[in-house]
């Protein structure tokens, strides 16, 4: 036929390349017009271009791929299951390789070893996790496209919600769109990190600062400050590098590296104030600057005002400047920094040029060029004006504070992961060779002390001279008293004397402080935009939004503006400089140990392509920032970790919803699995039971009052998992199931609720609660009490769902589960009430946008199949709160139902929790109202023992069971021994169970034996004459103990009673529901409990 795939024949090997052509077999041809015509009319789809009689024909919504070349096209194209293809991209981005697209997914796929499948090799664009619009993101085949029977639906859950499929013209004119969007400016390794980081570390401190420090601690000490600083940042540095290479970075610098990496908590504490420490760091350097202009104002004697409401004047002016150049954009804002970093450089070798050059005139202000004696003299220490090594330290460390300048513009790089190690590890040597070249130079050809007199000279014998000055002809003695305006300890602008060029230090000078403040000034406005895309903060989203085709962060650039602004107001730069350098020092510290904390969690995802780091180098490097915080001045310490700490707490408490993989969660698991590990090596003791509980609660929402009730006494006490069996399906949707099971478990997460869901295909009830008694849990954490719904309309249904029922609970001793039993009079399941408000939506257009905003958002592609609509879209019982507006008719039966399902949410009246006592069933029936009453919302009530006694025993039972009790340490408010226990039940209840139990009878008297053995074979649970008079007593106890609880408890909050025992194989399921259904109707909450018999309560220690 022609509509079937040509082969070639035996024995002969398909061509690797096709007659004329050029292409491997690894390649895809692109299709030709007469290959498509004939692959159309194969397939009875139009030919692109023509038009069709029929509107579904003329879309051409299918085709078959040929993969000949267009000369030997053949006129019968292949076709198969896995080759049915749409014209959505005969061309593609990726050069020589054409792809094909599935119309349902538009998924791409290429050509895979020559064979005719969609099965797709390994291309890096199946693992980007980008938000780049349709034609820019590529899908790998699911595992249902190649494994699912080709008599389903193909590729159903790629299926577009609105039927709707775009042409390949319109994802051609969507891609075109996309890129002329593009045009952001990325940078290289060398502008966006190097340049940038150098210009941020040679700073202010290296020409009006490195002298002053000289001066203070002397060479060797200012050489063992650098050499500190560049420890600490060599250290970070790594970590740095190890982080940014550990996977794709996008803008953020330091937040997003610390985010990503220990999660929201660390990266969203850190991140505010690493943001708020670039800020002021902006008005630091800018106060440098102002701090240089004012001085040269006062030398010509031009002051506008004073000297320090100048510096805030200059500062105000110099930051309005820096300002425009950031907004301007990133472009303007690098070509500025290249042009600052010339003239920097040109003022360092000025300044060395300098200092080999000495000239006669500059003497008596302190320079002689290179001496030994100056050297010496100048070696140790000269601490000054109640200065140590400590506080010089504090002033000079935010020098080195600019090593994150790159990384904090991550999003503009064009490799991040390949330009921060290089550039950040780079400039950190670079200037750190300069920073100590300089402190030698300055201590080598400067003296601390100089009048600046001419006149200073020494014309007689230099025997008495001690200081290096006096060998120099010049006495300067004065000086130790005071006033002396150079030399390293008075000048600050002594690197301009020193210089070949005066004006060009001057230069130099206003180059690295303008440069330092322009990165400070566009790395805080960049963290800041990507901290608030991240929505950590609440109300922080608005200076998010980008504008231009960089997104520059506008509003985050007039923040930071306003902060550095405020601080400039300051003008006093040796106190913004410790606090700038707490800041730093902490975002360092969380790095390095966010290097740490990941390698200490071994997870297979931490695999940097960075090597030479070490955790312990990354913890070593951690501590020593957190040291040097509280060494450079411990109050700014303690209070930047109150702050760290405050905004860490805080973001645990709001719980952000996001998920990226962090550190912490690896090591959380780690942790888990080596305690679940350790505890499978520890026997059970009583002491440490605890109450682990499976509830059969089908969909977790479905039966809200078994779920809170249940959660009141195991929430933070025991494990707690939803089983959930589903039935009645031919066919299941295990996809649909999984989904399911991440919607609710989200769901458990959002109402509080301490829980696993559990979900299960099976045939009935039964069989699925084999599967999780089974198998649910793992090690020591595994259930060992089931806990189910009371079957309230079990006489309503088929019997054989009642024998499914009673036979589950007989399973669940079988292996040695305790069993508890929850019965309402008002029902336990909601569900059908849940699923008239999801139908009303249909008739009613607001209930539509009321229940996306109330229900389970995180929909997939499955929803929108109407067999899935009463499954996935069940919606939380909270919802009846918000329908006031718009209210569902209800029947007063629904009405009573809705209010009883949310009982136990809230905080229970004061009253009693009556337990019922009456077997010892090994302490489960006493210990579930002690772990009740021991939560907030049951606090009120008091626990009433009840027991069975004889009369003329009754004072003994009760101090029996009080000094048990007291044993127990179980606080009780009164005890009754119930004396008339085995009085006979009223005639009118004897008579009623009676008419229950008839119509579920045998009656094998009134037939033929073989007849009655046929129709107990057929009806299990039918009850015999003979079990019926076997267990008489036993039937009027369950009458008579229903009419005792009527009498002592009908105003308990809640009821716990010893659940009654059924003999298996002998007891038939209908008269055992019969009994359990006498016992607990018309009653309060009331619990059936029954444990399977082994202590779970000692008084021993």
């Amino acid at each position: 036929m022609s509509d079937q795939p040509s082969s070639p024949p035996a024995g002969q090997k398909p061509a690797l390349r096709a007659p004329g052509s050029s292409q491997s077999r690894f390649q895809v041809d692109p299709v030709a017009e007469a290959a498509a015509a004939a692959a159309a009319a194969a397939a009875g789809v139009a030919p692109p271009g023509s038009r069709s009689s029929t509107g579904e024909e003329s879309k051409g919504r299918f085709r078959v791929v040929n993969f000949l070349s267009p000369s030997d096209a053949a006129p019968d194209a292949g076709v198969n299951g896995d080759t049915v293809r749409s014209e959505a991209s005969l061309h593609s981005s990726t050069g020589g390789l054409s792809h094909f697209s599935d119309t349902h997914s538009s998924t791409y796929y290429l050509r895979t070893f020559g064979h005719n499948t969609i099965d797709a090799v390994p291309n890096i664009d199946f693992y980007r996790q980008t938000e780049a619009p349709l034609g820019e993101k590529l899908l790998r085949p699911s595992l249902s496209e190649l494994h699912d029977e080709l008599d389903k639906e193909p590729f159903e859950e790629g299926f577009p919600i609105g039927g709707e499929e775009l042409t390949s013209a319109e994802i051609i004119t969507l891609k075109e769109a996309s890129d002329s969007k593009g045009g952001t400016v990325k940078f290289g390794w060398v502008k966006g990190v190097l340049i940038r980081c150098m210009l941020n570390i040679w700073g202010v401190m290296l020409f009006i600062r490195m002298s002053w420090i000289v001066g203070q601690a002397g060479i060797a000490l200012s050489c063992a400050i650098v050499l500190m600083a560049i420890v600490v940042t060599t250290i970070t540095g790594l970590s740095t590098s190890a982080i940014a290479t550990n996977g794709f970075v996008r803008g953020g610098g330091a937040y997003y590296l610390i985010s990503r990496s220990l999660g929201p908590e660390f990266g969203g504490s850190i991140g505010l104030i690493f943001a708020f420490a670039n800020a002021v760091a902006v008005a630091m350097y800018v106060v440098g600057f102002a701090e240089t202009v004012v001085e040269l104002l006062d030398s010509i004697d031009a002051l506008m005002t004073d000297e320090m409401n100048d510096i805030r004047i200059v500062g105000t002016l110099t930051v309005i400047l820096l300002l425009g150049i950031s907004i301007a954009g990133m472009e303007w804002e690098a070509k500025a920094q290249i042009v600052l970093l010339v003239i920097l450089v040109a003022a360092i070798c000025n300044y060395f040029i300098g200092s080999f050059i000495p000239v006669e005139s500059k003497e008596p202000k302190g320079f002689f060029g290179y001496n030994a004696a100056i050297m010496m003299e100048n070696m140790g220490p000269d601490f000054r004006d109640d200065e140590t090594f400590f506080s010089v330290f504090a002033i000079f460390f935010p020098a080195a504070t600019g090593i994150l300048a790159g990384a904090n513009i991550s999003g503009d790089l064009a490799d991040p992961q390949s330009a921060i190690p290089k550039g950040t590890l780079l400039a950190i040597l670079i200037t750190g060779v300069v920073y100590i070249a300089v402190a030698v130079s300055n201590g080598s050809c400067i003296v601390r002390d100089a009048t600046g007199d001419d006149n200073d000279t020494i014309a007689g014998s230099l025997e008495n001279c001690t200081d290096a000055s006096c060998t120099l002809g010049y006495d300067f003695s004065i000086c130790r008293e005071g006033g002396c305006k150079y030399g390293l300890q008075n000048d600050f602008q002594v690197m301009s004397l020193v210089s070949g060029f005066g004006p060009l230090i001057t230069a130099g000078i206003f180059s690295a402080t303008l440069s330092s403040a322009l990165a400070s000034l566009v790395s805080a406005p960049k963290v800041f935009q990507a901290l608030c895309k991240d929505r950590i903060y609440p109300g922080l989203h608005v200076f998010a939004k980008g504008y231009g085709k960089n997104k520059e962060p506008l509003r985050a650039y007039v923040l930071t503006f306003l902060i550095g602004l405020a601080f400039i107001l300051i003008a006093e730069l040796n106190i913004i400089a410790p606090i700038i350098s707490n800041f730093f020092l902490a975002s360092y510290a969380l790095i390095n140990f966010s290097v740490f904390h990941a390698s200490l969690a071994n997870s297979p995802g931490w695999r940097p392509s960075f090597k030479y780091y070490n955790k312990w180098v990354s913890l070593a490097g951690a501590v020593l920032c957190c040291v040097v915080m509280f060494v450079i001045n411990w109050w700014a310490a303690l209070v930047t970790n109150g702050i760290v700490l405050a905004l860490y707490i805080y973001v645990s408490y709001k719980k952000p919803d996001v998920n990226w993989g962090s550190s912490t969660q690896a090591l959380m698991y780690n942790k888990a699995l080596t305690h679940s590990l350790h505890l499978t090596g520890v026997e059970d003791h009583i002491k440490n039971f605890r109450p682990q509980c499976l509830i059969m609660s089908g969909f977790p929402n479905s039966r809200p009052a078994l779920m809170y009730l249940v959660h009141a006494f195991t929430k933070s006490v025991g494990l707690m998992v939803c089983g959930h069996v589903r039935t009645g399906y031919r066919r299941p949707n295990y996809k649909e199931m999984m989904n399911e099971q991440v919607r609710y478990q989200r769901w458990l997460l959002k109402a509080r609720i301490k829980a696993f869901y559990a979900p299960v295909y099976a045939d009935d009830l039964r069989q699925g609660a084999q599967y999780l008694l089974q198998t649910a849990g793992l090690g020591r954490l595994k259930p060992n009490t089931l806990v189910f719904g009371f079957k309230n309309n079990w006489r309503d249904g088929e019997m054989k769902d009642v024998e499914t029922y009673i036979n589950t609970i007989h399973d669940a001793f079988d292996l040695q589960y305790g069993v508890v039993l929850l019965r309402l009079k008002e029902g336990l399941d909601i569900s059908h009430i849940q699923d008239e408000f999801l139908s009303s939506q249909e008739k009613t257009p607001g209930m539509k946008d009321l229940l996306v905003s109330i229900n389970i958002k995180d929909f997939d592609s499955d929803s929108s199949k109407p067999s899935s609509i009463a499954t996935s879209c069940q919606s939380s019982p909270l919802i009846f709160r918000d329908t006031k507006k718009l209210p569902l008719p209800l029947s007063p039966a629904d009405e009573k139902l809705l209010a009883a399902s949310q009982q136990f949410q809230k905080k229970q009246s004061k009253g009693t929790i009556d337990v019922w006592w009456l077997f010892d069933d090994g302490g489960l029936t006493l210990l579930i109202p002690y772990l009740l009453t021991n939560k907030k919302k049951w606090r009120d009530c008091k626990i009433r023992v009840f027991i069975g006694g004889k009369i003329n025993r009754i004072d003994h039972d009760r101090r029996a069971m009080a000094a048990l009790l007291s044993k127990f340490r179980i606080d009780f408010s009164d005890i009754t021994v119930l004396g008339d226990i085995n009085i006979k039940p009223k005639k009118h209840n004897k008579q009623v169970f009676q008419e229950m139990i008839e119509p579920y009878r045998l009656r094998e008297d009134d037939m033929e034996q073989d007849a009655a053995e046929k129709l107990k074979a057929e009806e299990p649970w039918r009850i015999t004459d003979n079990e019926l008079e076997l267990y008489r007593a036993k039937s009027n106890r369950q009458i008579r103990l229903n009419e005792l609880l009527k009498e002592h408890s009908s105003t308990a909050n809640l009821i716990v009673i010893t659940m009654p025992l059924a003999r298996k194989g002998t007891v038939s399921s209908a008269l055992y529901m019969s009994w359990l259904d006498t016992l607990s109707k018309d009653l309060p909450p009331i619990l059936l409990v029954r444990g399977n018999h082994q202590s779970v309560l000692t008084f021993y220690s």
